[in-house]
This record gives C-alpha cells, sequence and structure tokens, in this order.
C-alpha cells in the first residue's frame, strides 16, 4: 500500500537539483514546464563559492512576465503558485563580476496540488486510509525542510571554509613578508655598522 503511494506521489513532483559554475560575466538560465495552472513552484538557490558569495537572479514566467528577481543575493528560498501554464526561466547573472567565478547551488521543484488516490485494501476503512496519507504528506514535508536545512548548513560550511583559506593566506603571506624585512632590517644594521667603522 505505501510503495502504492509513494509510486503516485512519484509522478507529481519534478525536481531538479543542480551546482552551476558561473563564470565571470556570464548570465545563465535553466528552464522548466509548468503543465496546470495553480501548480507550486519551489526555487532555492545558495552560491557556495566565489567573489562575495553572491548573485544576481530573475523568475520569468510565460510571456515575459517576471516574477521575481533580486541583485547580489547570498541565498533564496522561495514558493510561489504559477499563474499560468507554460515555461518559466530561472536565471542567474554574474555580469557585475569582472573576474571572480561563482559556483552555485539550487534545485527547481514543480508540484501539483492534486493528491493521488490510494486503492484501499479489503477490510480498511477510508478513514484509516486518508489517515496513512496524510501521515506520508506530513513525513514528506518534513523530510523537504530537513533537506533545506542541510543545504543551508553545507552552504554555510563552504563558505566559511572558504573564509578560513582566504585567512590562512594572507597569515601566510603576512609572515612571509615580515620575515623578508626582519632579514632586509638585519642587512640594513650590518651595513651601517659596518659604514661607520
Amino acid at each position: 500500500l505505501s510503495c502504492g503511494l509513494l509510486a503516485c506521489l512519484s509522478q507529481l513532483v519534478s525536481a531538479t537539483a543542480l551546482t552551476y559554475k558561473l563564470t565571470a560575466n556570464e548570465k545563465a538560465c535553466f528552464f522548466t514546464n509548468v503543465e496546470n495552472k495553480g501548480a507550486k513552484i519551489a526555487f532555492y538557490f545558495a552560491v557556495q563559492a566565489g567573489g562575495s558569495f553572491d548573485v544576481d537572479y530573475e523568475v520569468v514566467g510565460p510571456a515575459d512576465k517576471i516574477i521575481m528577481d533580486g541583485k547580489k543575493e547570498r541565498q533564496g528560498d522561495f514558493v510561489f503558485t504559477a499563474g499560468e501554464a507554460g515555461e518559466y526561466r530561472f536565471c542567474f547573472n554574474n555580469e557585475m563580476s569582472t573576474f571572480a567565478e561563482k559556483f552555485v547551488d539550487f534545485e527547481i521543484a514543480v508540484e501539483n496540488e492534486q493528491r493521488a488516490s490510494i486503492p484501499s485494501k479489503q477490510g480498511t476503512s477510508p478513514e484509516q486510509t486518508s489517515a496513512l496519507e496524510e501521515s506520508i504528506f506530513k513525513i514528506s514535508g518534513l523530510l523537504s525542510t530537513i533537506t533545506r536545512n542541510q543545504k543551508y548548513f553545507r552552504t554555510r560550511e563552504n563558505r566559511n571554509f572558504s573564509t578560513v583559506r582566504s585567512t590562512e593566506r594572507r597569515i601566510f603571506n603576512f609572515s612571509v613578508i615580515e620575515s623578508l624585512m626582519m632579514v632586509c632590517m638585519a642587512g640594513l644594521q650590518v651595513f651601517i655598522v659596518r659604514f661607520f667603522f
């Protein structure tokens, strides 16, 4: 019974989870087709690495209608209802950056509002079937929340690791410069002492 329900539910949701390398001065768009008006579209993105961890984004619906956009955002998590059926475009823009490439994790999910009906087994009441169905939908919602939290923590880990690498590089460079300055000062002191005698 539960396998049948999961098989029915898998046809109701289509999703794409990708990581994309956005080069400097690049605009990249990704598309999804929504078959039914009123379908829910979930859109999540996070800049994992590069520059100041920010990117411009834009969501465009059918007939080139801009649904949402943002400038220099680090991450976003949106759910909206499709006003009409058709092709939706999700664009990331890195044209503000002259040299920094960025890695963007994103996910686009389209979910229809209709729920599949499970065939009832002999000897079970419709109340038992609907209670099972509701439990599965609750578990699915909680699993989605856990997945989004894991993505958020992964993004934070990547950003903090990038900050640590940058700090290590600066400390190393400062140490090298400081060592060279000490050698130069020692050589200058020897030269000045020899100059006086």
